[in-house]
């Protein structure tokens, strides 16, 4: 292709045109683009060269598959000059395209007028007739539904089986893009509207309020008519009430318009559409306004409010539709902080109605945030923010204004830890809880306690908490009151606890521990108590399951862990954390620090304390106590905690998963119990310890079972990218090792899932594994690449100009004999697809001598893949054979053919089918009896 220049200044558009012409012939569409596009800058306005560019230009973006722009410029240029053949042809193809099929029809009839000799337009004209006479069918039908379910759905006199079945039916046609189009027109909105004002039927509610929900999915254009004609207003009273499924379905309503606005998607890897999002801002940013406004409403309900906290949480990370700083902008941090501060036990006028969940919703929520506040000048406003709610607070003297901050303080100590340490760090903070802990008030106390269990978080701050709070603590756990019992229960079990698992540390007395886990389990276990004090007591534990006594005693009491199962399975979040801590104690599934002897050595020498673990700590007892807790139901417990909104509690999730994932015997259990189904979106979003620990989980499940069994489906193709994401340097060698095995097992399965493999860069990352210096992961890698290389691309990668497959033939001699069966195979399996990489061998410096040691190897499985490579490169042309038999391959070949032994039968028959091709192919020829007997009676005379 003639190297083509760049673009030089011209006020001639004619010139600009021939040479956009000339750049569109030899493919550059670019240059030819710039071209268009500078000579419609200095052609005349209405004039033919103006046409012709705008013409031409269309025809660039028609290749470059940008069907609006197409649309665009043709309308533009048939202003000019109507009825232009090319001009419609283009549009025509655009608007085809774009599913426009009555406009293309039209414009393809007018083409067939102007020009009724054009034999390219009749098929397409042909074409479109058919697709425009089935929609109209189908539109027909569309509209006749239509008539009809409204008529049964929005009738009030009509029998509720009648109207339940035309509202289940409007529900359906609306995921139809035809049906929801026809819906719209119809006008549904305002029907919907009107209906929900009187309607009594829960059904029919709930099915009228998610057929808008489908009438915004994946489309704009319905999203801001529904959002002109009904607003977000009208979502957020249909939000508010207290029916659990009817707040489901309005907030699933609120995040489809979102999605639509932003272009997410309900997949795992979408993200946001920059362009959208700066398109849609002004109808983002109301959305985001009227959810920050509503959240501190006092008419709202509990659940509706928490609705409201999870659109926020589950959306403002995302960049491009920028909620985070827009949220603190607003001041919707101190409107949050408002949510924060209320207690059920305010019940006045303008207190807000709230949940168990809500403090912990809004924790998460706080965290969220301040995750999205990249740079120093955004965290110092967030803390501004919450500094301005806790000085108005405290400006007043008064009692309720000092509980509600602390509320608010140990939200946030439960959320972005180091705003709530920044907080509770300022003079006089601590000293306010201290002192409402002694007082004889119960609020006051509970709010206290809570606050001092959250504080008590790092170790430098728990040293001074023990010498201030242990004696208030004994003193609130004297109380008569069983809820301030049971939280100074917990706050002492969490200072008993801060030695970690180190057996040498003992901040309370010998045993102490033991009892305290005594008395938590009363409260667990005594059916007179609420569930809110089950839930406190299942807290201590998760402290008190440190000491390795504590855990073998909590295993072997069935009551207790069957009721933290059952506790798992409540809806509220409250329970979250404590019962997933105490499963990942007792798994041992926290992070263990390396220990390195040299470094033990010198501590020992420097007078450093050195952690002990306790011998009940052991790996045998912590399988024996993860095969005790499966088999009381724990894998169904951790598929319903992980439908918690905190990233941090899903990695406490995911760590106990891949807990049990390291016992064989239990991955079946996982499988069959739904544990890959949460596992895969774990998998991809969240703490990267957290996606880390949920990707090994998956990685150890393909070791060992089928993965059609184990990844069912389209399952096998969305476990790839978890697997592929510990292939990363920053991964342990177990990590890796476990996701290339896995990964091997997968690429067995089919070609839709080696497809996928290569989609996501998997060949590189797994090719980088050939090269390592351990052992087992390059054993790993080259099996894998065994099955990878089943797939044609595969294939054509390793015909390229690279020497992938020369070092393919290097590893055929490693020592480690399963490593140099497998490169055996895939180089066998490559010279039997392709001609190019029969001859690529040939590349190889010391080919000879590697075919060589292939077929005399000493382990018969590799020996047997080198007669097949052999047999292979014979078969490929007379060329690359008549090169073998020039060499001393040919005598072992005889000489394999000869051979005797059991289980040599395989490598026998391809000697024998290589010799046979070579004296077909004319380059050796076989010897007649003679000459045998002539070299047999030489080769006796010459011994």
């Amino acid at each position: 292709m003639p190297e083509l220049k760049e673009v030089v200044n011209s006020d001639n558009a004619v010139e600009l045109k021939e040479k956009g012409n000339e750049a569109f012939k030899h493919g550059d569409l670019d240059l030819a683009l710039k071209y268009y596009t500078d000579g419609l800058k200095v052609a005349p306005s209405d004039s033919n060269e103006q046409a012709t560019l705008l013409k031409n230009r269309a025809a660039v973006y028609l290749k470059r598959n940008e069907n609006e722009k197409v649309v665009a410029d043709t309308t533009s240029a048939l202003e000019i000059t109507p009825n232009d053949p090319k001009s419609l042809y283009r549009r025509c193809q655009a608007l085809e395209n774009l599913e426009r099929f009555e406009e293309a029809y039209r414009d393809a009839k007018l083409i067939h007028t102007v020009d009724p000799g054009n034999k390219v337009i009749q098929p397409v004209l042909a074409r479109l007739h058919a697709i425009v006479q089935e929609r109209m069918r189908l539109n027909a039908q569309t509209q006749n539904k239509v008539s009809q379910m409204f008529k049964y759905a929005f009738t009030m006199e009509e029998s509720s089986d009648k109207r339940e079945q035309a509202m289940n039916n409007l529900l359906v046609l609306s995921r139809e893009k035809t049906g929801a189009d026809a819906l719209i027109e119809a006008g549904v909105l305002h029907k919907i509207s009107q209906l929900l004002g009187v309607e009594k039927n829960s059904e029919i509610y709930l099915n009228a309020i998610r057929t808008v929900g489908e009438l915004c999915k994946n489309n704009v254009s319905r999203t801001k008519k529904v959002l002109h004609e009904l607003g977000v207003p009208w979502f957020l009273d249909i939000l508010n009430c207290r029916s659990e499924e009817q707040v489901n379905a309005a907030q699933y309503c609120l995040q489809c318009i979102l999605n639509s606005l932003s272009g997410l998607e309900n997949n795992l890897d979408s993200r946001p559409n920059e362009k959208l999002c700066e398109e849609n801002k002004k109808e983002i940013d109301t959305l985001l306004t009227c959810l920050v406004y509503s959240c501190n409403s006092r008419t709202i309900s509990g659940l509706a409010r928490d609705a409201i906290i999870q659109l926020i949480t589950r959306n403002v990370h995302y960049k491009a539709i920028n909620w985070a700083e827009r949220l603190i902008e607003i001041k919707g941090l101190q409107r949050l902080m408002e949510v924060a501060s209320e207690l059920q036990e305010y019940k006045y006028e303008s207190s807000m109605e709230i949940t168990e969940s809500t403090h912990i919703l809004t924790s998460v929520c706080f965290a969220r945030i301040y995750e999205n506040m990249y740079y120093d000048k955004a965290r110092e406003r967030y803390l501004e923010n919450v500094l301005d709610f806790v000085k108005g607070k405290l400006i007043t003297p008064d009692i309720e204004s000092k509980v509600r901050v602390t509320v608010a303080i140990k939200c946030l100590l439960l959320g972005p830890l180091d705003i709530g340490n920044t907080i509770i760090a300022r003079e006089g903070i601590m000293e306010m809880i201290i002192v409402m802990a002694n007082t004889e008030e119960k609020l006051q106390q509970k709010v206290a306690c809570e606050c001092i269990i959250a504080a008590a978080s790092k170790k430098d701050k728990i040293a001074s908490i023990i010498q201030q709070g242990v004696g208030i603590l004994k003193n609130l756990y004297a109380s008569k009151d069983d809820e301030i019992r049971v939280r100074a229960l917990v706050g002492l079990c969490k200072l008993g606890s801060s030695g970690g698992t180190d057996a040498s540390i003992r901040p309370f007395a010998d045993g102490s521990t033991v009892k305290l886990a005594e008395a938590c389990r009363k409260f667990l276990l005594n059916p007179h108590k609420s569930n809110d004090m089950r839930r406190w007591a299942a807290e201590g534990l998760s402290y008190l399951t440190l000491d390795a006594e504590v855990k073998e005693k909590l295993t072997e009491d069935k009551p207790a862990i069957r009721a933290l199962i059952e506790l798992s399975k409540e809806k509220t979040q409250a329970s979250v954390y404590g019962v997933i801590t105490t499963f990942v104690n007792l798994c041992n599934a926290y992070d263990k620090q390396e220990v390195i002897p040299e470094m033990v050595e010198l501590a020992k020498f420097a007078k450093h304390h050195i952690p002990e673990e306790h011998e009940l700590d052991d790996p045998d007892f912590v399988a024996k106590r993860i095969n005790a807790l499966t088999k009381e139901g724990l894998t169904h417990a951790l598929v319903a905690l992980s439908k918690t909104e905190s990233d941090n509690s899903k990695e406490l999730v995911c760590r106990v998963f891949n807990a049990m994932a390291s016992q064989q015997d239990l991955r079946g259990i996982i499988v069959a119990q739904g544990g890959v189904k949460v596992l895969l979106p774990m998998s991809l979003r969240g703490t990267e310890k957290g996606k880390k620990q949920a990707a090994q989980a998956i990685a150890r499940i393909g070791i060992t079972m089928n993965p059609e069994v184990a990844f069912a489906g389209q399952r096998a193709l969305e476990v790839v990218r978890p697997l592929l994401s510990l292939l990363h340097p920053e991964c342990t060698a177990l990590e890796s090792f476990e996701a290339l095995m896995a990964l091997c097992n997968l690429a067995g399965m089919n070609e839709s899932v080696r497809k996928r493999i290569i989609k996501e860069q998997g060949l590189q990352k797994i090719e980088t594994y050939l090269f390592e210096d351990h052992l087992m992961l390059r054993r790993a890698a080259t099996q894998c690449i065994t099955n990878l290389v089943m797939s044609l691309d595969v294939v054509q990668s390793y015909e390229g100009n690279n020497d992938k497959l020369k070092f393919l033939v290097l590893l055929c001699g490693e020592e480690d004999a399963e490593t140099s069966q497998a490169a055996a195979g895939a180089v066998a399996m490559l010279t039997g697809e392709s001609v190019k990489c029969c001859s690529k061998l040939f590349e190889v410096s010391d080919w000879q001598e590697r075919f060589k040691e292939l077929l005399a190897h000493p382990d018969p499985g590799t020996q047997y893949r080198g007669s097949v490579i052999v047999y292979n490169v014979i078969s490929s042309s007379k060329e690359n054979a008549e090169k073998i038999v020039e060499t001393g391959i040919l005598e072992v070949l005889m000489a394999l053919t000869l051979l005797k032994e059991d289980g040599m039968e395989k490598v026998r028959e391809f000697a024998e089918k290589s010799l046979k091709v070579a004296e077909t192919m004319k380059v050796i020829k076989k010897p007649d009896s003679a000459d045998v007997t002539n070299d047999v009676n030489q080769s006796d005379d010459e011994s």
